[in-house]
């Protein structure tokens, strides 16, 4: 009855490595949980709402009813094996998103059937355009009240920009949503109340017409995109079931198209029909191109074959009470129990002690995991997420995904002065599991300072310390990273580096422009918000004294002269120099570059950087003018209004550091019936007097 493309022998071919990605709340993990149920994985629909959930395993996440932390299990469809990763829908928790992404050769993205495309949506969207992660579309909760499909394929084309492809037509609407019209096969899926299956069926009369013409819109559109079925659709005016898949599929894997389905995943509507499309339209490992990676500089390629040499990327680990669980995608050869691997970053070789298939906190033995697999090892001491594991005749390193920068601070310490060590243990072991998480001590007060994606994220960390390390703390109240910026520069700042004490000297004598820079300003491509360039001609600085002075000047950005903070948003051209026969160096041209564009930035004007966030606010009607006047008092710049479902929807940019405590400040305004999201957009420039009363 289903349509397949892929047809080939190679047990990799019917292997599908996805990630389940939404806004929080519009049902992935509801939807992880009846894949695992129609799949034969589970034996019981489990509930976000009851605490059942096999992916929401953690007792912060049942108790807080959302997904914090990346779940991976594995089930099989139809003789497809499927490694699905869970993943979280909270902006604070968007490092987390990216480490999975990372290793993902395909997603299944969720959007609410009333809301459309929400702010998270949009976030997590572009993080898999920038992993090139192909995706089909789940438009879900098809059951709500105001619940409505082609609004929400609006949403999808409007702010996502993609072609969304619909090839469901939904029977019923609202509370009588009870199946779809499948557009490829041009039939009928109907689920009878309390039916775990589907019951095929023709199309129903009523929507005979309606299911024609959307069908037509979809083989015109596929055909705009795709050039053999352009050519089937000019020779026959219309196109074969066979062929309109494979060209979805096609469209898919290039990223021109996105598929979009529908259902309600909490009655278990629709889950069927997508798992058929994960399987028919997401990429196999072989459907993907070979990993890169490099090693002594030079590019290499990995295919996705068990018999290559082996290659696997930790993303995630686990420091549980009994071990360390390091999670690893496989993309090529095969790791065996007791096999001594390599860690391309640390260069030192690692045992594999065992080898678990994932089911969320359930572990399988294994005796060995092979290109295409998603597990967990255990006996791994040194390996981080990113680390690169390879075979120690063949190595290479994989690039590591990125690390978001912490955004938000508090201090924390033990309230017993004899916990003090515990506590520093319990945080390494936190920052080991979580890069986006980072410990620091103030060296003004001595305080330890934990900084993190948000205050959820920070909260979350807290928790963790006190449950599973039995620690009392003390937490300060949040604060926010700031950076700096260069609001006017200088121009022929000249620095020079003389040091004698005996011996061989120290010389460098360069001459620097500083100015504003922004990433969108030219094609020169910057790292961290900084470009470096020389114009130096005649040979006056040699090329190794340049690449030393721009190594100085970074290792300058760390701390800025409003208050220490970092600085980002500039220009650095090294213009001229002059360089000693005997007594200039490396070293004495990158110590010029520290303090030449140190005191550089003291002579420029400076500007503070606060970081802001886009918030969108959804309250009913009679409460708009009170929320309005609390977003103006916190300096929050109304951006856009409207209406969705019923309630009013108002979106604005504001400073972070107004963020906190806005949530029982919004619910009292509202009697409770206020809700908002936030994502990150960036620096803004902070009011003066803030650079008064920051501090680091």
């Amino acid at each position: 009855m289903r349509t397949h493309v892929n047809t080939r022998t190679d047990p990799l071919a019917r292997v599908r490595i996805l990630g389940i990605l939404a806004h929080v709340d519009a049902g992935k993990t509801t939807v992880t949980e009846r894949i695992l149920f129609a799949t034969g994985t589970t034996h019981k629909r489990g509930e976000v709402h009851d605490g059942t959930t096999v992916t929401d395993f953690d007792p912060q996440e049942r108790d807080r009813g959302i997904t914090i932390f990346a779940a991976a299990v594995s089930c099989s469809w139809d003789g497809h094996r499927i490694n699905l990763i869970d993943t979280p829908g909270h902006v604070d928790f968007a490092d987390e998103v990216e480490r999975s992404l990372r290793v993902l050769d395909g997603a299944v993205a969720v959007f609410d059937a009333v809301a459309g495309v929400e702010p998270q949506s949009e976030s997590v969207w572009r993080q898999a355009d920038r992993h090139g992660v192909p995706r089909i579309a789940f438009v879900n909760k098809m059951d709500r009240a105001g619940a409505d499909l082609d609004t929400a394929v609006a949403s999808i084309r409007e702010r996502l920009h993609p072609v969304p492809l619909a090839v469901q037509l939904p029977i019923g609407t609202e509370d009588g949503f009870t199946g779809v019209v499948d557009l490829v096969r041009m039939c009928s899926l109907v689920w009878a109340a309390g039916a775990d299956a589907a019951e095929e069926g023709p199309v129903p009369d009523a929507l005979r017409e309606e299911a024609a013409h959307r069908r037509r819109l979809l083989e015109e559109a596929v055909a705009e995109r795709h050039p053999a079925a352009l050519e089937e659709f000019c020779d026959r005016e219309t196109l074969t079931a066979a062929t309109l898949a494979t060209a979805l599929r096609d469209l898919t894997r290039t990223g021109d198209g996105v598929v979009v389905l529908c259902g309600s995943a909490y009655r278990n509507r629709g889950v069927e029909p997508l798992l058929d499309a994960v399987v028919t339209y997401l990429p196999s490992p072989l459907d993907v191109p070979p990993v890169r990676g490099t090693h002594d500089g030079t590019e290499q390629e990995r295919p996705a074959d068990p018999a290559a040499p082996m290659a696997a990327l930790a993303f995630k680990v686990n420091a549980t009470p009994t071990g360390r669980l390091t999670y690893v995608r496989v993309y090529s050869g095969t790791i065996e129990k007791g096999d001594t691997v390599w860690d391309a970053g640390t260069r030192r070789t690692e045992r594999i002690g065992r080898i678990l298939r994932v089911r969320a906190d359930r572990h399988d033995p294994l005796e060995r995991a092979v290109a295409g697999d998603i597990v967990a090892v255990v006996g791994l001491k040194s390996a981080r997420a990113g680390s690169t594991l390879c075979a120690p005749g063949a190595p290479l390193l994989l690039e590591p995904p990125g690390v978001a920068e912490p955004v938000v601070h508090v201090a924390v310490e033990a309230r017993r002065s004899t916990d003090t060590e515990r506590l520093a243990a319990a945080l390494a072991r936190l920052t080991e599991e979580d890069p986006s998480l980072a410990v620091r001590t103030d060296p003004e007060t001595g305080q330890t300072v934990l900084s993190g994606m948000g205050e959820l994220h920070l909260e979350v960390a807290m928790e963790r310390v006190r449950r599973e390390h039995g620690l009392d703390v003390a937490v300060g109240r949040p604060g926010v990273a700031h950076c700096e910026t260069v609001g006017a520069g200088v121009t022929g700042f000249v620095h020079r580096h003389v040091k004698q004490d005996g011996g061989a000297g120290q010389f460098a004598h360069i001459v620097l422009d500083v100015e504003p820079w922004q990433e969108d300003d030219d094609s020169t491509e910057g790292t961290g918000g900084f470009v470096f360039r020389s114009t130096v001609v005649g040979g006056r600085v040699p090329q190794e004294y340049v690449r030393a002075v721009e190594a100085g000047c970074r290792d300058a950005l760390a701390e800025g002269p409003l208050g220490g903070h970092p600085v980002t948003g500039l220009r650095v051209t090294l213009t001229d120099g002059r360089t000693h026969v005997k007594d200039s160096s490396d070293t004495a041209f990158r110590t010029a570059g520290r303090f030449g564009l140190r005191d550089a930035l003291r002579a420029s004007e400076m500007v503070l950087l606060e970081p802001v966030v886009e918030v969108t606010v959804t309250v009913p009607e009679d409460a708009v003018g009170g929320v309005l006047g609390d977003l103006a008092a916190r300096r929050g710049r109304v951006t856009g209004s409207g209406t969705r479902g019923g309630a009013a929807v108002v979106t604005a940019t504001m400073p972070l550091a107004e963020l906190f405590g806005y949530a029982t400040r919004l619910r009292s305004r509202t009697q409770g019936r206020g809700t908002f999201t936030a994502r990150p957009t960036g620096y803004a420039p902070a009011p003066a007097v803030t650079t008064v009363t920051t501090t680091r």
